[in-house]
C-alpha cells in the first residue's frame, strides 16, 4: 500500500448500502482484509482515475472482439460478476461485501457490464455509479480480452452518458495499461463534487 494512503480501520459486523454511498461521496472505499475479515477504508493519495475523454479502444482489442464474438449487457448478472471478481487466491471482496453490494445493485447504484461469448459471461467488471462519477472496483476474465473488452464498453458508456469522474482508487500495471493516471487526492476530492452536482 501507499505509504501516503490514509486508511481508517473499523471492524463493522453490519455495512450498509447508505453507509457506503456517503463514504464514496466523501473520497473513501471500503475493502475487506483477506486474513481477519475487517472492513478498512481507504481514501489514497495519489489516487488513480481515468480520463474518460481521452481513452480509446486500441485496434487490437476491437479485432479481438471481433474475431471471438464478444458482446456486452449491462447489469444483466451484478452477482455473477462480483463472486466471479471475488473468487481468487487473495481478495479484498468478501461475502459481507458482495451482499451489500448486492444491495447496491438492487438500488441502482451498483453496476456490472458482462462480456459474452457463445451464450456464456467469460469477463466483466463492476462498480458504482453515484451522478456523474463512476467507481470501479474490481474485474475478471476468463478467456483473453474479454475484460478489456468490458472495460472499453464501460468506457463508450460512460461517454455516451456524459460521465466526469471513472474512480480507478489504486494504480498497478493493469490499470495503467489501460489509461490510468494519478492525480492528488484535494484534485480528485474537487473533481467528485463536480461530478456528485452535475445533472
Amino acid at each position: 500500500m501507499n505509504e501516503k494512503n490514509e486508511k481508517i480501520t473499523q471492524n463493522i459486523e453490519i455495512i450498509s448500502p447508505n453507509m457506503i454511498l456517503e463514504a464514496y461521496s466523501n473520497g473513501y472505499f471500503p475493502m475487506a482484509d483477506d486474513d481477519d475479515g475487517k472492513i478498512y477504508w481507504y481514501s489514497p493519495e495519489p489516487r488513480a482515475v481515468f480520463p474518460i475523454y481521452d481513452i480509446n479502444p486500441p485496434r487490437s482489442v476491437r479485432q479481438q472482439a471481433k474475431k471471438f464474438g464478444y458482446t456486452h449487457t449491462l447489469n444483466a448478472d451484478f452477482e455473477f460478476v462480483i463472486r466471479t471478481c471475488a473468487a481468487r487466491e487473495s481478495t479484498w471482496i468478501s461475502e459481507e461485501i458482495i451482499q451489500v453490494y448486492k444491495e447496491l445493485s438492487d438500488m441502482g447504484f451498483g453496476v456490472s457490464i458482462e462480456t459474452w461469448k457463445d451464450n456464456e459471461i467469460v469477463g466483466g467488471l463492476y462498480g458504482v455509479s453515484i451522478g456523474k462519477a463512476f467507481f470501479g472496483e474490481s474485474m475478471f476474465t476468463n478467456v483473453s480480452g474479454a475484460s478489456k473488452s468490458a472495460f472499453y464498453y464501460l468506457i463508450e458508456v460512460l461517454k455516451f452518458n456524459k460521465y466526469i469522474l471513472l474512480d480507478s482508487q489504486f494504480i498497478n500495471d493493469h490499470t495503467k495499461l489501460l489509461g490510468a493516471v494519478e492525480i492528488t487526492r484535494a484534485s480528485y476530492l474537487k473533481l467528485l463534487q463536480i461530478a456528485l452536482q452535475a445533472d
